[in-house]
């Protein structure tokens, strides 16, 4: 699946940390309100910066809010430079190469641009395939993959870039074969970026006009041109504006709803796609075909249905924001596995003590090797690692280091 993000908002509430009393249970319009999920009530990020100035600031760090960008020297990691530009492959008589060059910009300005080009052949007969970059899709914390425009159809360039290695065959691409052909579908849109208007069919027609990319504040929180109204009128209690949509006022069910809108799997769009409400049952809107009990879940993309499989999720009301605050960047296990601690006690664990404490994570959601993104390049395969999200014991996992004065260390 790919991302794409920008963000548009008038969010009011930040989600409540571990702790806080939560409020009452708000419920979002029935899907029928065509006039509240207008396009045109949709406002953008800058709208919301000038009340709620540090959230989103801190959230454009997010990987959700830069999963999806346009393509530019900021938002494209590979390099470009002679030597480090090339894309070898399992096949002699092909290569891909990846070029910035100055276009046309606005009024008489030069802008830079980026194409990839494959290269078939060998020296003299060579004929070659070159389309330009136009957006990116992933943070960069993993990797990115790249979308091109034909006309108004969107695909899916052939090289994408791996942090860890560099450019690679895009995930599902054979190596040592240029395919410049496959389309990217609603779907795929839906949960990488905020909104694209399709006017399918074909599936991957959209408006080049309108689009949002990356998630934004209005994608969790719903429209907020209502809201800001109130507010700019002083007739706004902004606790429990209405206008406004606040997932930590959901049910349990609904917050999990909005959550697994895109991390429970790929599933089927019942009406067409950006057309979910958060606060809405999810069943109305997206089919999630339920796995067989003993089948394999991949740790891609199905964070949802690991996590309820988690005696964890069953035996408490815990929520993805329980640990999870999307308006920040997290990294730190140790500041997750206070939230195990608050049921668990590090006294409970004897053989290992406090050092428990430091890091439950590691041990009890490891990061394991997807089998749904395979990156390619030059004869080699890898996978890159994703945090398992069913919590229990895994008894390959290895323990937490222990704190330097453990160690014999002062």
């Amino acid at each position: 699946m790919l991302l794409v993000v920008t963000i548009i908002v008038a969010s009011v509430l930040a989600f409540p940390q571990s702790g806080e009393k939560k409020p009452p249970a708000q419920s979002a319009p029935a899907p029928a309100d065509v006039q509240r999920n207008s396009r045109t009530d949709y406002v953008g990020d800058d709208a919301c910066r000038t009340c709620h100035a540090e959230h989103v600031d801190t959230f454009h760090r997010t990987a959700h809010a830069r999963t999806s960008s346009t393509a530019d020297e900021h938002s494209i990691l590979g390099k470009f430079a002679p030597g480090e530009n090339i894309l070898k492959t399992a096949n002699p008589a092909l290569f891909f190469r990846m070029d910035e060059k100055v276009a046309d910009g606005r009024a008489s300005e030069k802008e830079p641009a980026f194409f990839q080009t494959a290269v078939q052949g060998k020296p003299p007969n060579t004929t070659s395939h070159t389309e330009r970059f136009a957006l990116v899709v992933g943070s960069g914390g993993k990797g990115q993959t790249f979308l091109f425009w034909k006309g108004d159809l969107l695909f899916q360039l052939p090289v994408s870039y791996w942090k860890e290695v560099g450019w690679v065959n895009s995930p599902g691409y054979r190596d040592g074969v240029a395919y410049f052909d496959r389309p990217v579908i609603p779907r795929c849109l839906e949960c990488h970026a905020t909104y694209f208007e399709s006017i399918a069919p074909p599936p991957n027609h959209y408006s080049q006009t309108g689009f949002v990319v990356g998630i934004t504040c209005e994608k969790c929180h719903g429209p907020g041109r209502g809201h800001i109204q109130r507010v700019r009128s002083k007739s706004a209690d902004i606790p429990s504006d209405p206008a406004i949509l606040n997932p930590a006022r959901f049910s349990r069910d609904r917050q999990i709803d909005l959550c697994a809108w895109c991390h429970a799997g790929h599933g089927v769009p019942l009406p067409p796609t950006f057309s979910y409400i958060p606060g809405e049952p999810l069943n109305k809107y997206l089919e999630l075909p339920q796995p067989d009990p003993d089948a394999p879940i991949d740790v891609h993309g199905s964070q949802v249905e690991l996590l309820k499989k988690s005696r964890c999720f069953q035996s408490s009301t815990m929520t993805c924001l329980t640990c999870h605050d999307v308006h920040t960047t997290q990294k730190d296990p140790a500041a997750f596995s206070q939230q195990c601690l608050h049921c668990h006690k590090a006294e409970s664990h004897p053989k290992i003590g406090q050092q428990i404490a430091n890091n439950c994570i590691d041990c009890h959601m490891p990061k394991q090797q997807t089998n749904l993104i395979v990156f390619n390049w030059n004869g080699r395969k890898a996978s890159p690692q994703v945090r398992n999200h069913w919590i229990k014991i895994y008894p390959g996992a290895k323990l937490p280091p222990a704190p330097a004065e453990q160690n014999g260390k002062p």
